[in-house]
This record gives C-alpha cells, sequence and structure tokens, in this order.
C-alpha cells in the first residue's frame, strides 16, 4: 500500500548511459536550466556526464532533486535543482482545468505532458535553482548540476508524474483527486432526466384509494393444429411457412390488444433481422436456419455472414443494436470524450477514438444515438466486431457485463 509519505519521495536508481531527452517536454526541462548559462562548454561537460553514467541515484521530492555526481575526483558531489511548489490555490485550478478537458487528462494518464497545461508545469529559463558541493565558484550551473538535469530529463520522458512530485503532489493522490473531479464534471453534464429521481411521498404512498377494476383479459387465440406441408420438390420450406404464421399470429394479437402494430415503420432489412432474431441462439445452425438466413438474406440482398452479426446486433439492443452495428456518426463534446479518461484511469486500455466508437486490441465501445454503450470484441489485432453483451450508459459497465 502507498501512504501519502511514500507517495511524496521517489528514487530512480542510475540509467545505463545513453543519450538525452527524447520527449518534447524533456527538452524543455533542458531548455530552462540552459536558459540561466552563458557557458556551453560546462553545458557539453555535464550532458557528457550524464550520457556516461556518472549520475547515481536520484530522489525527487516536493521542490527538489538530489542526486551524487561523481566528476574526476574521487568523491562524488552532492547536487540538486531546485522548483517552485505549487500553492494549494494553483493545484486546484491546474486540477480542475485538468479535469475539464478530456484531452488533457487522457495525456496525463498515458504518461504525457498535457500540451494545454505545459506552460503552467514545465520551468521557464531561470526556474530551475542548482547547488552543488563541488568547489566550482562560476556561474552556475556548474557541470555536475548540468548532468543532473540532462538525466532528469530522461526521467521526465518516462514519468511526467516526476514533474507533478517536483511542484508538490504525488502521483496516487493526484490521481484519485482527478477521478473526483473527473466524475463531478461528468455528473453535471448528465442530462437531467438521468439525474433527476422524482419521488412519491409517504403519506401519497400508504394512502387507502379506490381504483377502478382491470378490464377482463383479452380471450387467448385459439391454436390449432400444426399444418402439415406437401414434402415435394419446390414446395414452400416448413419452417419458415411457421415462422411467418407464428409471426403473423402475434402481430395480429399485439394489434388487438394495444391498437398498434410493433412492427410498423421496420425496412426491409430490419424486419428481416428480426424474424431471424426469433430463431433461438441455443438452436445452433440446423440444415432449417441456415436455409432461413440463406433466404432471408438473398431477400434483402446481404450475405448471411451479414445477417448473423445483424441477428447479434439485434439481439444486444433491438432495432437501436442494429443501428449502432451499421452506423457511424460524429457524438458532441461530453460524455464521449470522457469515457476514455474513464477506461485508463479504471486499467482499461488503451482505446483509439473514431467517431463513435474506441477500440482496443479485442475490444471495442460504440456509442450508440440512444446515449447507450454497446461492446463488441474481436480476435487480437483484427477488425472483425461482433456485438457481445447489453448496453450500458456506463461504457465500464458495458465492459464488464459482455459475454
Amino acid at each position: 500500500m502507498i501512504t501519502a509519505r511514500d507517495d511524496l519521495r521517489r528514487t530512480f536508481e542510475s540509467l545505463p548511459a545513453g543519450a538525452g531527452a527524447a520527449s518534447w517536454w524533456g527538452r524543455a526541462w533542458v531548455a530552462a536550466l540552459e536558459g540561466r548559462s552563458g557557458d556551453a562548454a560546462r553545458l557539453g561537460r555535464g550532458r557528457t556526464y550524464a550520457e556516461d553514467g556518472h549520475v547515481d541515484a536520484v530522489t525527487v521530492t516536493p521542490g527538489r532533486i538530489v542526486a551524487y555526481v561523481r566528476g574526476s575526483r574521487a568523491r562524488p558531489y552532492r547536487t540538486e535543482l531546485a522548483l517552485t511548489v505549487f500553492t494549494e490555490e494553483e493545484w486546484d485550478e491546474l486540477l480542475e482545468d485538468t479535469a475539464a478537458q478530456p484531452a488533457a487528462l487522457a495525456a496525463l494518464l498515458e504518461r504525457e505532458v498535457p500540451q494545454a497545461l505545459a506552460d503552467r508545469l514545465l520551468p521557464g529559463a531561470g526556474d530551475l535553482v542548482p547547488q552543488c558541493s563541488c568547489p566550482d565558484v562560476g556561474r552556475p550551473p556548474c557541470k555536475h548540476a548540468a548532468a543532473l538535469c540532462y538525466r532528469a530529463a530522461r526521467l521526465l520522458d518516462e514519468d511526467p508524474f516526476v514533474l507533478m512530485l517536483l511542484r508538490g503532489r504525488g502521483e496516487r493522490h493526484l490521481l484519485d483527486e482527478l477521478a473526483r473531479r473527473n466524475a463531478a464534471h461528468a455528473a453535471r453534464e448528465r442530462p437531467a432526466a438521468e439525474v433527476d429521481f422524482p419521488g412519491v411521498p409517504a403519506r401519497t404512498a400508504v394512502h387507502h384509494t379506490t381504483r377502478a377494476p382491470l378490464p377482463a383479459p383479452l380471450d387467448a387465440p385459439t391454436v390449432g393444429a400444426a399444418p402439415a406441408y406437401p414434402d415435394e420438390r419446390g414446395a414452400p420450406d416448413p419452417l419458415a411457412l411457421d415462422q411467418l404464421a407464428s409471426d403473423a399470429a402475434a402481430r395480429a394479437h399485439a394489434l388487438l390488444a394495444t391498437g398498434e402494430d410493433p412492427i410498423a415503420g421496420l425496412t426491409l432489412w430490419q424486419d428481416a433481422v428480426r424474424l431471424a432474431t426469433a430463431q433461438p441462439p441455443t438452436s445452433g445452425l440446423t440444415a432449417s436456419t441456415r436455409a432461413l438466413y440463406r433466404d432471408l438474406a438473398a431477400a434483402t440482398g446481404r450475405s448471411p455472414g451479414e445477417l448473423a452479426r445483424a441477428v447479434s446486433a439485434w439481439r444486444q439492443g433491438g432495432s437501436a443494436g442494429l443501428l449502432v452495428l451499421e452506423e457511424e456518426w460524429d457524438p458532441p463534446a461530453g460524455p464521449f470524450d470522457r469515457a476514455r479518461p474513464a477506461l485508463l484511469a479504471a486499467g482499461r486500455g488503451p482505446f483509439r477514438p473514431r467517431r463513435n466508437r474506441l477500440s482496443g486490441r479485442t475490444s471495442q465501445l460504440r456509442l450508440g444515438r440512444d446515449g447507450l454503450w454497446y461492446a463488441y470484441e474481436s480476435e487480437p489485432d483484427e477488425e472483425d466486431w461482433w456485438p457481445c453483451g447489453p448496453p450500458s450508459p456506463d461504457p465500464l459497465t458495458a465492459l464488464a457485463t459482455h459475454r
């Protein structure tokens, strides 16, 4: 378990010899120290020290980086770099801005310095204050402080939370606070219908009232004997005829009971998918089922494989699920932008955004126009996505409940 005290002190073992910073924020860190030096030769020697592995283990605490740097003498020099720690007000403003910008939050969770916050996080020229126990009395930084600066830049390449610790906050504390603020922003963006739960006063709930009797139920339809079909070449398929007859009876019963046609407005393709979905998913691809899929696909100009995928989508969410399967669209800013950071914070990801879809190696989430997240799955690194599991307004729940 990481305690608050442990979270404010990190030690990094000496890195093997190698080149300097590779990231743009690592180079910006180096430029902050180089900006206060007028001695290019010192900087060059410091860079060589860092690349040759002369900097021992580095300890980072709020406002300070400390390490021992081995120079020409046998005893190493104690060297440090100081950076101003943010005030509580500055941290509050920074965290609120990060939580309010999904792109900035996602960049930080992917261990990158957010571009939108770089000017506030990274030191400027003269902000880094070097100190060293060496006898060099010239204008700072000395070559040992320069070596530590170049070494620290490589740490920032790998983990920008080192920079956040220098500014005063540990990684665990930051992530917990960002998760809380991100959830608060998401709640404020949620439509009122999702957060307001109108209640009923207790007095009204327990008050005895006399209600009108319910109408008598409709008489159940009479079911006769199953029809017999001639077993002749070219005769209609018995399964297809039986299914159409059953579907027509159910539709007629719904019209009598409600006065509404349950499939009114469906296109030819949607109705074909609905009919195919009527086959129980556990029945398997029997000869009759394959014949049904083949005939429905041919009637709609689709392939049996397309129909099978559409049936999975219909079972997932009805006509809305089929629409999610076949439509890509550009969702407005808000819940979609917050899904990716939430998934990363929960250890699920990374996911690549594309229009209304977030894709990983084997899992995909699609945001429907109904505001629900639909889970899809595929073999690793393949683009053969199949619907799986019920939809949910929460992306994490949709992933967790997929089959």
